[in-house]
């Protein structure tokens, strides 16, 4: 695997190894890998002739500064995860490498409806950084396909309304969220909870799949009571519980039984906010 930290060598030598219509795909991440980012690699490898990885804690992202601070940092085992996972090539700019002309004139995207719910209403000013970095990412790399995981629900529909908005040429592939054995959705987040956070934690998808399990037509706003009650009598902070349209993330507050849908939650174990979804019916 070839690393890179500017942009400049990294499209030089993509532009050598893209001959005969070979195509890249590619995984951006902030590091501190699991296996879920690992599959998402091995997808592409599968998938395509090139793939890339990128790793950068992007600073726009992030409406906490003490969150950024804490972002865990695991590079050197980052990269033995990206070998063995089969990636050709690894990017690790820096700030200065993707913003080079700071911090303070980037663009601003219109994400509609997407930027006022959920992640949105509860980390203003969050898609937008996801969307600048992306941009800039996909800019550099120019993939073909763009791997990202169904964790981040909302993030990937955000990411395939920029494509749409920007009309960027790749292809959004979304693959489904990797859990432990015990249920709980691998995130890099999960090295910084403690031994018995990481115990409470698993009630998150406890309570997403218990959703489903009493899914019925009719009046929801029981289904989410109940989960938001679970969580906080287990001394979670709870931003929220939410089921949504699946197509769009519009609150679904009755349902028909035709309507796709998905179960949201957002939840602090001390300082650590967990988020994990659950779609309730067949895609």
């Amino acid at each position: 695997m070839v690393i890179f930290k500017h942009t400049v060598d990294l499209q030089s030598w993509l532009q050598g190894q893209r001959v005969g219509g070979r195509h890249t795909g590619f995984v951006p991440t902030m590091g501190a890998l699991h296996p879920g980012h690992v599959s998402l690699v091995e997808k592409a490898r599968a998938e395509c002739d090139i793939v890339a990885a990128s790793i950068f804690v992007n600073p726009t992202q992030f409406n906490n500064p003490s969150d950024f601070e804490k972002y865990p940092v695991t590079i050197e085992s980052d990269i033995r995860m990206l070998v063995a996972a089969g990636a050709d090539l690894l990017f690790l700019p820096g700030v200065a490498d993707i913003y080079p002309e700071g911090l303070d004139s980037l663009p601003h995207y219109d994400l509609g409806f997407l930027e006022t719910v959920l992640e949105g209403r509860y980390r203003p000013g969050h898609f937008q950084g996801v969307c600048q970095v992306v941009h800039l990412l996909l800019k550099a790399v120019q993939p073909d396909r763009l791997y990202m995981g169904q964790k981040d629900y909302q993030q990937c529909m955000v990411i395939d309304q920029l494509i749409r908005t920007e009309n960027l040429p790749v292809e959004l592939v979304v693959m489904p969220t990797l859990r432990e054995p015990d249920g709980l959705a691998m995130s890099s987040r999960n090295m910084r909870l403690d031994a018995g956070q990481r115990a409470l934690a698993t009630h998150i998808s406890r309570v997403l799949y218990g959703i489903r399990n009493d899914l019925a037509i009719g009046a929801l706003e029981w289904l989410r009571s109940r989960g938001q009650s679970e969580l906080e009598a287990l001394g979670f902070q709870v931003d929220y519980v939410e089921i949504s349209d699946a197509r769009t993330l519009e609150p679904v507050s009755d349902w028909d039984g035709r309507r796709p849908l998905v179960a949201l939650v957002a939840a602090f174990l001390g300082e650590v906010r967990l988020i994990d979804n659950l779609l309730l019916t067949p895609e």
